[in-house]
């Protein structure tokens, strides 16, 4: 999918399409980190985003959405928060090495070779001590779990992802369970892949 087809989507709703709150899983792997610098690759309309910078990380987020990237500067200002928002395509997108503290991949789904050279700049892109966090929709959710993207050729596993992360310390590698609200007041599960990754610092 292009820009303009999310541009699309996202300009077809006044709301957040995602929602304003952060995603439970970048709060729990990020809760406990000490703020410094962080990129939010394919930040979308900034849930991610505006959280980090209320803890008090200095944030650079990357999406090639600009309709996305204009709701997410919006969602900033409304919090009160700075954020360094780039119109990019976070495929060809080459980070300064070693320049931050925390990168966050939420939700980006693509094909193999491309998530293999978007975490491959990611890691690299890490300071020593630094933490990658991943997450999305994992494989397993297409029998197990609800919603997302139906073409397993772009879902995640945590074994797929840690192959990505050479010289990284894996921390979380696990398949976990995201209840999904349903009309009428229930939940059911959606299936994600969560990994978090330490660069050493020596």
């Amino acid at each position: 999918m292009d820009s303009s087809a999310w541009d699309a989507r996202y300009a077809a709703t006044p709301d957040l399409v995602w929602g304003a709150e952060p995603n439970r899983f970048v709060v729990e792997s990020v809760e406990g980190l000490s703020p410094g610098s962080a990129l939010d690759v394919a930040a979308g309309e900034g849930r991610n985003t505006a959280w980090l910078a209320e803890r008090g990380w200095r944030v650079t987020a990357l999406d090639f959405s600009p309709v996305a990237v204009e709701r997410g500067r919006e969602l900033a200002a409304r919090r009160g928060v700075a954020v360094e928002w780039r119109v990019v395509d976070v495929t060809a997108y080459r980070p300064v090495p070693g320049s931050y503290d925390l990168v966050l991949i939420s939700y980006l789904h693509l094909p193999a070779e491309q998530l293999a050279a978007v975490l491959d700049s990611a890691r690299r892109a890490l300071r020593p001590g630094g933490a990658l966090v991943i997450v999305g929709h994992d494989r397993a959710n297409l029998t197990g779990g609800t919603g997302g993207p139906q073409d397993p050729a772009i879902l995640l596993t945590p074994e797929a992802v840690v192959d990505g992360l050479a010289g990284l310390r894996i921390q979380r590698a696990e398949t976990v369970r995201r209840p999904v609200p349903t009309s009428d007041g229930g939940s059911v599960d959606a299936l994600d892949t969560v990994v978090v990754a330490i660069r050493p610092t020596a």
